[in-house]
């Protein structure tokens, strides 16, 4: 190994000796990466394709004691830190140019206890690894909707998807968790133990320090839910959702549906006619007895006369895998979101008008149905503060060529600001890019300055940088 030359976290640049870096290359379990091995590369790719960070040094960990090593190292010679799990991040904080990359994505354990309705999870895994392993027992834990974003992303940002209303947030079922900190300590973090930074991370983002083991409460579902698509032609939207609107207003927490507003892909169940044309989409997903969930979505399923309606009995597995083909790897991506109480017929309108204005094939629109056992727990429970919204709008702009880069992001900003006034004004930091540093304090609200505080307990030095960032309270 040669001396390298770092970025440092006040992004000046420091030379650290041959001597220094294989004497840290000697305490890992796993391997330690320059750009001139040939795992680099991989290392440094991540799903959003807008992202090309050039990491001065890697640490791809093994375990909890190669991220300890990893840390103390940053922490000692003052080095930019970012932290990947699943490097799915839409802001891309898995990745820094110069400084040092802690890589838990070879960290992928899931370790299930079925009688006691536990899962030990390691922060690299995925929602498809944890699904793989506690369905193989009846048993879920409430995560998102693409099986390819990582579990310690999630997580730490709030996580919600297709059976939160039933069980809660990703967080609300985070019975523990192994973190090391800013001072290269391991520490368990839990109701009883250092309960501050345990608040902290249920939504605070990864400001905390790095988790290496995650514990969470599990739930029967399964394995077949109720769930698939109604597809409606553009040109009854209004109506579609204006029904939507009203028909979730009394609907059981098992059931949950997202609209979906895009030009249709090619899905087998489709016309071809259809393919390219705007639709609207009422994804649902009933949780809960099938019989049951017929009767739930019964409603939702009268709206109107649908080109497609293919809701039916569906492996819980393949449910949570059904969005992943349009969320692939490689594309060109940015986000802008917003929390909603309502969904106002002000709202409803500018979305019909973005949608007639795609910029690409691939931009959509996703309204994702929240509330039931999230929104019932209190606002300073944990960090994540946004439990009164009902509806999460998330505009998503997906293109594959750097020339469209300024149309499609130009459209979801003006989505975003069209809708503003109509907000709840909190937001979810997960779906945040990296332009929002602005909005920070305003997505945690009133949870805002108590993380100030924890930030200044465990991280006075602010190492971990590389996220929607909370500074440490000035002393």
């Amino acid at each position: 190994m040669n001396d390298l030359s770092l970025t440092t976290l006040e992004s000046g640049k420091a030379t650290l000796s041959a001597t220094a870096i294989d004497a840290l290359g000697a305490q890992l379990r796993g391997s330690l990466l320059t750009e001139s091995d040939a795992p680099y590369d991989e290392a440094r790719t991540i799903w959003n394709a807008m992202i090309d960070r050039r990491p001065g040094l890697i640490v791809r960990c093994a375990g909890a004691a190669d991220v300890v090593s990893a840390v103390r190292f940053a922490r000692d010679n003052r080095l930019l830190v970012a932290v990947r799990g699943g490097g799915h991040n839409i802001a891309g904080s898995a990745v820094c140019d110069g400084g040092l990359m802690i890589d838990l994505s070879q960290m992928k354990s899931v370790r299930v206890d079925a009688a006691a309705q536990r899962a030990w999870v390691e922060p690299g895994a995925t929602l498809a690894d944890l699904d793989k392993e506690t369905q193989a027992f009846g048993l879920a834990v409430p995560t998102g909707i693409n099986s390819t974003t990582g579990i310690a992303g999630l997580t730490v940002g709030g996580g919600f998807g297709w059976i939160t209303r039933k069980f809660g947030l990703t967080i609300d079922n985070l019975l523990s968790a192994d973190v090391v900190t800013a001072d290269g300590e391991l520490v368990r973090a839990s109701l009883t133990e250092s309960p501050d930074l345990f608040w902290a991370l249920r939504g605070g983002g990864g400001n905390f320090g790095v988790v290496t083991a995650f514990e969470f409460r599990l739930h029967k579902v399964g394995p077949e839910v109720l769930a698939g698509l109604v597809v409606h032609p553009f040109s009854d939207a209004e109506t579609v959702l204006k029904q939507y609107r009203e028909a979730l207003g009394s609907a059981p927490d098992e059931l949950t549906c997202w609209a979906v507003m895009r030009q249709a892909p090619p899905l087998p169940f489709l016309p071809a006619e259809w393919h390219g044309k705007e639709i609207v989409v009422l994804a649902m997903c009933y949780c809960g007895d099938i019989q049951a969930g017929e009767a739930a979505t019964a409603r939702l399923r009268a709206i109107r006369k649908p080109i497609a309606d293919v809701v039916g009995p569906a492996p819980f597995t393949a449910w949570q895998q059904a969005f992943d083909p349009l969320l692939t790897p490689g594309a060109r991506n940015y986000w802008k979101s917003h929390d909603f109480t309502d969904l106002s017929d002000e709202t409803i309108q500018i979305l019909l008008g973005a949608v007639r204005n795609l910029p690409g094939p691939e931009c959509e629109i996703f309204v994702g149905h929240v509330g039931g056992a999230s929104g019932r727990v209190a606002v300073d429970a944990t960090a994540f503060p946004q439990r009164s919204s009902h509806f999460v709008m998330n505009v998503h702009a997906r293109w594959r060529e750097a020339a469209s880069d300024q149309a499609c992001i130009d459209w979801a900003r003006g989505l975003y600001k069209a809708t503003k006034p109509y907000a709840a004004g909190t937001a979810y930091i997960n779906f945040m890019p990296e332009d929002e540093t602005d909005r920070i304090e305003a997505a945690y609200g009133t949870n805002y300055q108590r993380l100030t505080e924890v930030k200044r307990r465990y991280d006075p030095l602010n190492l971990f940088r590389m996220n929607q960032n909370v500074k440490p309270k000035a002393a």
